[in-house]
């Protein structure tokens, strides 16, 4: 059947018709419209005032317990000594104050976070509202006005004429941080002098480090090296190392005639003298002694001393001689140190201060 034989009533009202060659057809509806909220979901916590229950014992479960871990921080700071370590498997021996610290602020602050992201899943309202952007500035008028009772305000406060109360507010809104500060006193402890001074003072036995049995003139021979370590020193000690780190001591025996420093001889005695062990370029400990030259060598990055000049440095990257710690002899014929080093000990000091 031809278009000429279908009755005009059936016909389209309206022709559609076809692009020309080389145009491109436009659809009617618009690709980018859109498309609006998808059907609101209900969670059994709003239908079932059971669940809700559940979810907010839930939450204030999680905030509980973050109250009794901040609770257990504070217990844990105060209580657990710095120095207590505990073993903990698969980790092995740690701080017990650092990993009580860690666990307990770890678990309170994740117990608020948990809890406040599973209220806001469960409990608040999560329907989704379009709402449309508007300017955020002010009309004129309004902008005006503020200006206006900001002005009123600031006259009916007399902030500019009483010149006492508007200073006094300043101090004491600048002194308030201070009460902040103080609390960082808690963060470690100050520097003091503790790099100055040693466990030596006068009247200390040298100790053999070895035998641990205190020094005789006589138990220092020519062209042997000693370690010796203050009296009543013991490695049981908490401290031992650190306190070892900074009274190790290296005993030599020179000829008197041999000593070319003079305030090495009035320091020595019958040609005994004693020096600090700690290299005074990265602190390693000094143990190669030449008998010939009287030089010691750090192992580590082969500074050398002269021990006959007053450890002066002959070679590499120490910066600073050796300090000379000044000893005597006791009633008992030990020797015993005359006072503490007169100068600190260590790797660069001096650069730090």
């Amino acid at each position: 059947m031809s278009s000429q034989e279908i009755p005009e009533e059936n016909l389209p009202s309206k022709q559609v018709t076809e692009p020309e060659h080389g145009s491109v057809a436009v659809a009617d509806e618009n690709p980018f419209a859109d498309p609006g909220l998808p059907p609101h979901q209900h969670r059994i916590q709003d239908i079932d005032e059971r669940a809700a229950k559940r979810s907010e014992r839930a939450i204030a479960f999680m905030f509980t317990l973050s109250m009794l871990a901040t609770v257990g921080f504070i217990a844990a700071f105060v209580t657990i000594p710095a120095d207590k370590s505990v073993f903990i498997w698969p980790i092995g021996h740690i701080s017990g104050l650092n990993f009580a610290l860690g666990m307990t602020l770890g678990l309170a602050l994740f117990c608020i976070g948990a809890g406040a992201v599973h209220w806001a899943r469960t409990l608040m309202s999560d329907v989704e509202v379009a709402d449309e952007r508007h300017p955020i500035e002010a009309e004129p008028e309004v902008r005006a006005k503020v200006m206006a009772d900001f002005k009123a305000g600031a006259e009916e406060s007399q902030f500019g004429r009483r010149k006492l109360l508007r200073n006094t507010m300043f101090g004491a809104l600048a002194l308030v941080p201070l009460s902040g500060v103080v609390l960082l006193r808690d963060l470690g402890p100050l520097p003091e002098d503790k790099l100055r001074h040693t466990k030596w003072a006068k009247g200390k036995m040298l100790v053999n480090m070895n035998t641990h049995e205190p020094l005789r003139p006589s138990d220092v021979q020519v062209g042997s090296l000693t370690f010796a370590m203050p009296e009543g020193m013991s490695e049981h000690d908490h401290d031992f190392q650190t306190q070892i780190a900074k009274a190790a001591l290296m005993i030599v025996r020179i000829q008197p005639e041999n000593i070319k420093d003079k305030r090495e001889l009035e320091w020595s005695h019958e040609g005994v003298v004693a020096y600090s062990k700690i290299c005074t370029h990265v602190g390693c400990p000094i143990s190669l002694y030449e008998q010939q030259t009287h030089h010691v060598l750090c192992p580590c990055h082969q500074s050398t001393f002269d021990l006959s000049d007053g450890a002066r440095v002959i070679f590499g990257p120490a910066g600073h001689a050796l300090p000379q710690l000044r000893i005597g002899v006791n009633e008992d014929g030990y020797l015993e140190a005359l006072g503490d080093f007169e100068e600190p000990v260590g790797p660069a000091f001096f650069e730090r201060g």
